[in-house]
């Protein structure tokens, strides 16, 4: 397998996108992942699991002994990756057009490559191969001009390549040879067929594209300065809140958590998973880092999203735990024959079987999403209110059930404590939700159902032998999820059960700043076969535990260290490996979400501002 075919590190891309969809980008210039046109739609590329038959948009400029670099442009989402040879210097610059819908005639959803020459005479090769639904389908190609129409068998949409050079239709692909002269530019647009775009006039109109450029950066530029974060690590955090809104639909509110699939979680390994879907469980994380920075557009949305959701029972109680991004609940999985996978790791799974699983600790993340957003918006309405207790009433008669937790484990239902604790979470804000807002309910009963699950962990969830809350009923073995204890003011961070808990966490799960969900060679809970990597959401959840118990310097360190291991672009991957590549889908939400909240913590911590705010 060549250069050109071979698989790339996860770590080497950057994303692209406009909210509705997203695309990864190679540090090599190749578009290797593409889901068109939503977050949750068949790819149109998928190089980076199978490079020889997922398709790829590369543009290789040919330079002798050729370093690269790939940044993005300060305080936006769009990318620019330099090519740089003693012969010459090129940048391609990347984005998709983030517009007023007003003028979508002439805007459109399409990927804008941008190509410059600052020094030399450069040859380009460019090469545009989709493989539309998966790579299962057959597609026809048709040129005219400088504009090249990809037509699908399938139901996936039509799709169009216009140039500012010439290309040539080479199988089913398009393709073109040129050359650059330094301070030429030339101009590739690939997205969605617009019959008055057809010829490609419109879209590479050098008017038009640079209107793109300006307002898009604008967009991005006034968007990421409504952030009030102004802490030490603003690089970083400000990085991540571009990717969350990245990752936010604009059409309906929802966050993605992660626009990939099937990335593998150990090299070779069968945790390769959907990830392509909105999680109820992000929605109290993400709700916290958006107001926490001063978007409460975004958690508005989001907010009006979740309630959407509370009409609409699921298979295993009122809620499901995850939605496709417009709120649909059924998320068939099955296996892809079409793909080798990353680096061989197979299966390919699209779809997530785990949306008809029980998981009772999504209750207590939405309450918690609830009650922030009542507090930093406006009220819940009535209906809203009574629809509440009715989950509520629900979650009262079913919060001793076993389920599957938070890590949607495949090897059997149990009683995770996380789950309790989530349930616990569940009631407390009810009643402090009642109490702020004056709202009637049955809050004695509530607060009565809280104090017993309260009990019922310090009962059940406490071992003697290893000075530790455990991971489930009868346990003998932690979990990263219970890092979660004192972020959800269940445990004081400083009580002495829950430091005991912390010391063993760092002795089982924790190799310097990574941490491990859980142990899985003993007693494999999960149902599957193999090992993974460390969850860096985990990380973050220690460091922040490490702050709220006042060893400020340590998690300081840490946190340093940790940041480190992101890729050259800032972004995260949902796992690392102990060499610290990459592993799993990327970039990933939940990975964000904790950097923020760990950061914004530990700077008060730093700043001596000890008193946390009312959550």
């Amino acid at each position: 397998m060549d250069n050109e075919t071979a698989f790339q590190p996860i770590e080497n891309y950057g994303v692209i996108g406009n909210m509705r969809s997203i695309a990864l980008v190679c540090t090599n210039g190749s578009i290797d992942f593409l889901c068109f046109p939503n977050f949750d739609s068949p790819t149109v590329f998928a190089a980076l699991l199978d490079p020889q038959r997922g398709g790829h948009f590369c543009i290789h400029p040919d330079l002798p002994n050729m370093r690269t670099k790939q940044l993005y442009l300060p305080d936006t989402n769009i990318l620019l990756t330099r090519f740089l040879s003693d012969d010459g210097v090129v940048e391609i610059t990347d984005f998709m057009p983030v517009v007023e819908d007003k003028d979508r005639h002439r805007y459109g959803h399409h990927i804008l490559r941008m190509i410059r020459v600052i020094k030399g005479e450069v040859r380009f090769k460019m090469r545009c191969a989709p493989r539309f639904d998966y790579a299962r389908g057959r597609h026809s190609t048709t040129c005219e001009d400088h504009s090249i129409c990809f037509i699908p068998a399938s139901e996936c949409p039509s799709m169009a390549r216009h140039a500012t050079f010439p290309m040539l239709i080479q199988g089913d692909d398009a393709v073109a040879e040129f050359t650059l002269k330094a301070g030429e530019t030339a101009t590739v647009a690939f997205g969605e067929v617009d019959e008055a775009e057809q010829t490609g006039q419109a879209v590479l109109d050098p008017k038009n594209i640079e209107e793109h450029f300006q307002e898009t950066a604008k967009f991005w530029r006034g968007w990421i300065a409504r952030s009030n974060y102004k802490g030490r690590w603003r690089e970083m955090v400000n990085r991540s809140a571009l990717m969350l809104k990245l990752l936010t639909s604009a059409q309906y509110g929802s966050l993605i958590a992660a626009p990939t699939f099937g990335l593998p979680e150990h090299i070779g390994g069968e945790r390769n998973w959907d990830y392509r879907y909105t999680w109820l469980r992000d929605s109290s994380f993400s709700l916290y880092a958006f107001i926490r920075l001063g978007f409460v557009d975004e958690a508005y949305a989001f907010t009006q999203w979740i309630r959407d959701r509370m009409h609409e029972d699921a298979q295993h109680g009122p809620l499901q735990l995850m939605y496709r991004p417009d709120g649909r609940q059924k998320l068939d999985e099955f296996t892809l024959d079409s793909f080798c996978g990353y680096k061989n790791s197979r299966p390919v799974r699209i779809g997530n079987a785990a949306y008809t699983q029980l998981q009772l600790d999504i209750y207590g993340e939405f309450m918690d999403a609830v009650y922030l957003a009542n507090k930093y918006s406006d009220g819940i309405s009535h209906d809203g209110w009574v629809g509440l207790q009715r989950i509520l009433d629900w979650l009262g008669k079913n919060w001793k059930r076993p389920d599957e937790g938070i890590w949607e484990v495949r090897g059997g239902r149990k009683e995770f404590l996380h789950s309790k604790l989530m349930c616990w979470v569940a009631f407390d804000r009810a009643v402090r939700l009642a109490g702020k807002r004056s709202l009637a309910g049955p809050t004695l009963k509530w607060r009565q159902t809280r104090d017993e699950i309260h009990d019922y962990i310090y009962a059940n969830y406490w071992s003697e032998k290893l000075k530790s809350f455990v991971q489930y009923k009868g346990a003998e073995a932690v979990d990263a999820s219970v890092l979660l204890m004192p972020l959800m003011r269940f445990i004081s961070p400083v009580d002495g059960r829950w430091l005991l808990t912390l010391e063993a966490i760092e002795r089982h799960l924790v190799e310097d700043t990574l941490v491990y969900r859980y142990d899985n060679g003993m007693e494999p809970i999960d149902g599957l076969r193999g090992e993974e990597g460390s969850f860096t959401a985990c990380s973050f959840w220690y460091i922040e535990c490490l702050a709220r118990a006042h060893q400020t310097e340590k998690a300081r360190l840490l946190f340093d260290k940790l940041l480190g291991y992101a890729n050259h672009l800032g972004l995260y991957s949902e796992e690392l490996g102990s060499s610290g590549e990459h592993l799993g889908n990327f970039p990933q939400a939940f990975t964000h979400l904790a950097l923020i909240s760990a950061a914004t913590f530990l700077d008060r911590e730093l700043d001596g501002h000890n008193k946390t705010p009312w959550r």
